[in-house]
Order: structure tokens, then C-alpha cells, then sequence
């Protein structure tokens, strides 16, 4: 049965080490990364996140066109691992920055259309942006509130829902 689930949580929360183990109880898996390596840090952390998911997955990289990375996804391929919406938000916003807003309505409403008629599953991690202080800058708080938007819709068009706190998953949905 094919699957659509949205993982969710703070910052270390275990929702990236949660969407992994859902991943690896399938066969053919690809890993979705949006991730991009701008400075020393962030290459260390995607290197991390590559040793953590070891040789299992062929690897796309995608920062800004989910939907199209997800055609081109390996026929036969079980599962679409997808880390993570958040980063893709950013990346989003920084490439297209005053019409960031439209871009991302049109891109998330693509992905939508593309999960739902995807030939295999997927597992999306997304952070939990809004659950903190009110930002204090308008950017920050923009980026709060589509990060937010966009969680809310794929969420809705998930088949699963889940919130990681603390480590521990809660079903949403």
C-alpha cells in the first residue's frame, strides 16, 4: 500500500532519525535532499546525515523543484525519503526573494499534485517553525509563517501525520 507521511517536530527532535527507520522498511529507497553545503557547518551536517543513512539510498539532490526531482525518480523505486521541506522553504525564499511567497505556494501546490499521483511512497520531514517566539524581524517571521503554510498543506494531503517531540513519535494523523 502506498504511503504518504509527514513527519514533524522542533530542532533535534528525532524526526529525521524517525523518517529514516520508516524509510528502511522498504526495499528500493531514494533519499530527496534539499540541503544545500554554503559554508563549513552545513557541509558537516549533510555529511552527518549521509553516514547516518549509510549506502541504502541513491541519493537526489534537489533544492528548489521538488515536484520535478520527483519524476525523475528511479522506476521501480519503493520509497521517496524527502529532507526536508523546511531547508526548501529557505532555499525558496533566498533564490526568489519578493516573489518567494508565490513561488512557494506554486511549488508546494506542484508537490502536492506530484504526491498524490506518485507510483510509490514518501516520507517528508518538515520543522516546526511556529511553536517558539515571535521572530524580530520581518523576515524571520515570514519565513515562520510560510514554513508554516506549507506544513499545513502537505500535512493535509498526507495519509499520515507525525509529530516528534522529545524523541517520542505522536500520531497526528
Amino acid at each position: 500500500m502506498k504511503r504518504m507521511v509527514f513527519v514533524t517536530g522542533g530542532a533535534r527532535s528525532g524526526k529525521s532519525s524517525f523518517a529514516l527507520n520508516l524509510a528502511l522498511g522498504f526495499q528500493s529507497r531514494v533519499f530527496l535532499a534539499t540541503a544545500q553545503a554554503f559554508d563549513r557547518e552545513m557541509e558537516e551536517r549533510i555529511q552527518k546525515h549521509r553516514n547516518e543513512r549509510g549506502t541504502g539510498f541513491t541519493t537526489i539532490e534537489e533544492p528548489l523543484y521538488l515536484s520535478r526531482a520527483l519524476q525523475e525518480v528511479p522506476v521501480g523505486t519503493d520509497v521517496v525519503l524527502v529532507d526536508c521541506l523546511t531547508v526548501w522553504t529557505g532555499n525558496l525564499m533566498h533564490k526568489f526573494g519578493e516573489e518567494a511567497a508565490e513561488m512557494i505556494e506554486r511549488e508546494t501546490e506542484a508537490l502536492i499534485d506530484m504526491l498524490q499521483s506518485s507510483p510509490c511512497s514518501i516520507v517528508l520531514v518538515s520543522n516546526e517553525v511556529g511553536m517558539g517566539i515571535v521572530p524580530e524581524n520581518a523576515m524571520a517571521r515570514n519565513f515562520r509563517d510560510l514554513a508554516g503554510i506549507v506544513n499545513q498543506k502537505v500535512a493535509a494531503a498526507a495519509t499520515e501525520a507525525y509529530l516528534l517531540c522529545s524523541g517520542l513519535p505522536i500520531q497526528l494523523k
